[in-house]
């Protein structure tokens, strides 16, 4: 179920740099973010596991790619929309509600997914997992008017 179509960049040049390091390298580089954490008093840049998100554009139809951090448990993922605590969604929410039909790429493994936006008890549990990888998800959140968005991508079943 891979998904088809033309590949559009990101019009932000660090995210079509991160893209493009991570799949020419087979996922071997460019697998981390550079973020500025602060702790306490204390600021400092740490490294920050990322994945590859791929969707459909949901106006343009064009393969649109975006690098958001890892949040792993059990062969499943979650992926934030917190655009950095912005008070809109990212644009690459827009492409998962409108198609579902996802890419991942995490290192060297791809594969096909499902995103499915969570609420209630089952978008806590993962919430609290993507502030344990990322903890400034939380800030995002408390300086952002919107509820941030969380969907868990789960494989595609391989219809036969």
């Amino acid at each position: 179920m891979p998904l088809k179509g033309e590949y559009e960049p990101s019009t932000a040049q660090f995210v079509r740099d991160q893209v493009e390091l991570y799949e020419s390298s087979g996922g071997t580089q460019g697998t981390t973010l550079g973020v500025l954490v602060t702790r306490e008093e204390d600021e400092e840049l740490e490294d920050v596991p990322v994945v590859i998100l791929t969707t459909l554009g949901a106006k343009s139809g064009k393969i649109r790619k975006s690098p958001l951090i890892r949040v792993e448990h059990d062969g499943s993922y979650a992926v934030v929309a917190s655009a950095g605590g912005a008070p809109k969604h990212p644009v690459w929410y827009h492409n998962a509600v409108a198609d579902p039909r996802v890419e991942l790429q995490d290192g060297p493994a791809r594969q096909d997914m499902l995103a499915r936006e969570m609420a209630g008890d089952e978008k806590a549990v993962w919430w609290a997992r993507a502030v344990k990888a990322f903890p400034p998800y939380a800030e995002y959140q408390r300086t952002t008017d919107r509820e941030i968005p969380v969907f868990v991508l789960e494989p595609a079943v391989k219809e036969h």
